[in-house]
Formats: C-alpha cells, structure tokens, sequence
C-alpha cells in the first residue's frame, strides 16, 4: 500500500488544530501508524520534506506527527517505506507542475498541495492521499477524482459542504 501525506495528518496527529476533536486526532495518529507499514510517497525535489520540516520536528517529538516525520526522514532511502517520484516543477517556486491536471475545474485548486496531486499522479500507482483539515481537498473532490485522485478524509467533519 502506497500513500501520500498532507502535511495536515501529522499536525493535526500532533494535537496542533484548533478544533480537530480526539476522535480526528486519533484517526490521524493510526493513519501514520498504518502508513509506516507501506510505502510513503514524497516527491524528488524535497518540496514535500521541506513542507514537513516547516510544521514538524526532526527530532521526533514531542508528538506522534513529529515522529512520523523523524521515521519518514531515517527510511527516505529504504524503498520498502518510502519512494521518491519525480515531479517537473514549471515555476521558480515549485508550486504548479507539469503533472498537475491543466483543468479550469481545479484552477483555484491550492498551490502549495498541488505537489501532493503530481506526486500521486506520476507515481505510476493509484495511492490514496490522506488528509485531516484542508478543506480544499473536500472542495475539489469530484474535479480531482476524474484523474484517478483518492482522497481519505481522515476527518471529515472538519469539511465543510
């Protein structure tokens, strides 16, 4: 099994959302539980590491999103937990890429998550993306399905219709 994270899932499993309830944390803690048993997707360019670097610790506390990121970052070069997919960044900031769907449907899609959306896509597999709070996922549902994207709202009650 193969997954891409949202940087989302390991802050809110580090209990650093304002209103994720215990429930959500919980099904975000077992989510990365659950993940370091498969495959871990990031991207070539470190843009997924370095997002995770900016809301995470490396030293693997004092939360379980933190050591989520210190595992992910000791096993980056072990392809039984973790694989880097390349992804053509086509800005200076490495936020629109060549892999992200050309779709006016997804125009206002975020750009800093449209890393997550071209590493799922050039991985040559169908993982799921998992993500806790960001709503934008929720609102491009339907738009990002038609390309293949699986989203596992991990708390949904946290988007909003």
């Amino acid at each position: 099994m193969s997954v891409v994270i949202d940087t989302n899932v390991a802050v809110v499993a580090n209990g650093k959302h304002e209103v994720a309830s215990d429930d959500c944390i919980e099904r975000c803690i077992d989510a990365l539980i659950a993940a370091q048993q498969g495959v871990v997707l990031v991207d070539d360019g470190f843009l997924i590491f370095d997002e995770y670097q900016r809301h995470l610790s490396h030293a693997g506390q004092p939360g379980v999103g933190d050591a989520f990121f210190k595992w992910l970052w000791s096993n980056q070069a072990n392809p039984s937990h973790c694989r880097q997919v390349e992804i053509t960044p086509i800005d200076p900031a490495g936020r629109v890429f060549q892999e992200f769907p050309d779709d006016p449907d997804l125009e206002k899609f975020d750009r800093d998550d449209r890393k997550f959306v071209a590493v799922a896509l050039a991985s040559g597999e169908t993982p799921d993306i998992l993500n806790a709070s960001d709503t934008d996922w929720w609102t491009f549902r339907e738009s990002l399905t038609r390309y293949g994207i699986q989203t596992q709202f991990l708390c949904q009650e946290l988007m909003a219709d």
